[in-house]
């Protein structure tokens, strides 16, 4: 069975829609290498439309010109990408392929398929959202900005049910941004107020 992670740079007050405004300015070499472990052993990269044409219309053209960026380009190149997209034209870069069918149905096979081990999520908020409803993703690796960023889309949209989370692993880097790996979980318990108050601050005095 694959692990799928969803990997997100995202602000303070859960905008996950990256303005590079707010994004760039701390992107340093820790970020660097949180976003390349991410990366790492995946098998499926599994992409929204929009994202994909994001990636599509510039990380090709930056594994042509060579500069520093270059390995990771030829790196996403050689990937295989998986992308939810309605349309029928070629997506126009290697080792791309269009979801076949019902993306959660179709995420659910990738998942159980035993020559697959790693699926990775970039950015790609509408695919988060469908598979998290499904109890499909079994990581969130969020890299929160120290930012409120105050507009555009956030990571969660309003509904139900809630979403429990169990926090696997944490780092703080310098310029403030805490990357936090989180994986769904159940609420610790099914306490009302009545059953804590004696943990409210002063009880015992």
């Amino acid at each position: 069975m694959a692990t799928i992670v969803s990997t997100l740079f995202i602000s303070l007050d859960g905008v996950a829609e990256i303005d590079p405004a707010w994004h760039f300015p701390y992107f340093d070499e820790n970020m660097g290498a949180a976003v390349g472990a991410d990366y790492e052993d995946v098998d499926v990269l599994l992409l929204g439309r929009v994202t994909y044409d994001s990636f599509a219309g510039a990380w090709p053209e930056r594994e042509s010109a060579g500069g520093a960026d270059a390995t990771f380009a030829v790196q996403l190149g050689d990937m295989r990408k998986v992308v939810a997209t309605r349309g029928s034209q070629d997506l126009g870069w290697r080792n791309a392929e269009a979801v076949q069918g019902d993306l959660v149905e179709a995420v659910a096979a990738l998942k159980a398929d035993p020559t697959v081990g790693k699926i990775l999520i970039a950015g790609s908020l509408s695919v988060v959202r469908q598979l998290l409803a499904a109890q499909l993703v079994d990581q969130l690796s969020l890299l929160v900005h120290p930012v409120a960023a105050r507009h555009g889309e956030r990571l969660f949209d309003d509904g139900e049910p809630i979403y429990p989370l169990r926090l696997l692993r944490s780092e703080i880097f310098p310029t403030g941004v805490v990357h936090l790996v989180y994986a769904p979980s159940e609420l610790p318990g099914s306490q009302t107020y009545d059953d804590v108050t004696d943990n409210v601050p002063g009880a015992d005095s």
